[in-house]
């Protein structure tokens, strides 16, 4: 993408937590922030990604060109690089796939979307994909409340974003499709089981008064829980119609944000310190 081009969709990206217009709308985008591998300098691009479990991928297309991207130079010369979701901005190794793990990736990749092996014929290269990993730094900055919610909202935006690919996909359901599932459920399971452990006993013990809300919210989580599991049961099926898994995810969908609504509105106040 020219440069020009790439700094409206940076700009529009950072203004509106990483919601964008025209042909980017409602896809899969984040940001990339390299280290230039000559100059030094830090270079930001936006990409298309893929979830894979705890990690992302992302693939050096460069629109089908027959060089590789800037960005994947700088990355093979310093793999640590800073990634915005619109959620989070978070460091992550950038690790290159190579052998069968790659091509198995890339396969999985153009079957969610055949663009990807037009680009990769069109380039008359192999196109590389790169697995971006998470760096720990503990939780996030600023207002514990805050954080909560930007939390909710990432789950909100990738339930949205879920719900798109299945309208648009058809019969058989792609195996990147189940991971995208699969990767939003067990996301949700370990922050729920987070709170349940350790958030809600410590503010149950400094608000015993809240005792009905966080024995509501429990149950939600049960509900919810249950929800992510009839969902993973039924993306095991081998001939799951994508109108089902729409329904099972606008079941999930509906119950999670009342349950997130609710949660903020009793919670977000003490978190912050209101």
């Amino acid at each position: 993408m020219p440069i020009d081009f790439n700094q409206q969709i940076i700009d529009e990206f950072r203004a509106n937590q990483g919601r964008v217009g025209g042909p980017f709308e409602g896809a899969r985008l984040l940001l990339l922030t390299t280290v230039g591998a000559k100059t030094g300098a830090r270079r930001t691009t936006p990409l298309g990604y893929l979830p894979d479990g705890e990690r992302i991928l992302i693939i050096a297309s460069a629109g089908g060109a027959p060089a590789h991207p800037a960005w994947y130079h700088n990355l093979r010369a310093n793999p640590q690089v800073t990634v915005e979701d619109g959620s989070f901005t978070y460091q992550a190794k950038a690790v290159v796939l190579e052998g069968e793990e790659r091509d198995r990736l890339f396969a999985r990749a153009v079957e969610q979307d055949p663009g990807w092996g037009t680009y990769q014929t069109g380039s008359g290269r192999i196109l590389p994909v790169v697995a971006l990993v998470p760096i720990d730094h503990g939780p996030p900055a600023g207002r514990m409340g805050d954080a909560l919610k930007k939390i909710h909202d990432a789950f909100r935006k990738e339930l949205a974003v879920i719900r798109k690919e299945i309208g648009s996909s058809g019969p058989p359901l792609t195996a990147q499709l189940r991971v995208n599932c699969l990767t939003m459920c067990q996301g949700l399971h370990g922050h729920h089981s987070r709170e349940d452990g350790f958030m809600f006993p410590a503010m149950e013990g400094r608000h015993p008064e809240l005792a009905a809300v966080f024995e509501r919210l429990r149950a939600e989580h049960l509900v919810v829980q249950r929800l992510l599991e009839q969902l993973q049961e039924l993306l095991a099926a081998d001939d799951v119609a994508p109108e089902e898994l729409s329904r099972e995810v606008s079941r999930l969908t509906a119950e999670l944000e009342a349950h997130l609504d609710y949660e903020e509105e009793q919670l977000v106040p003490l978190l912050n310190g209101a």
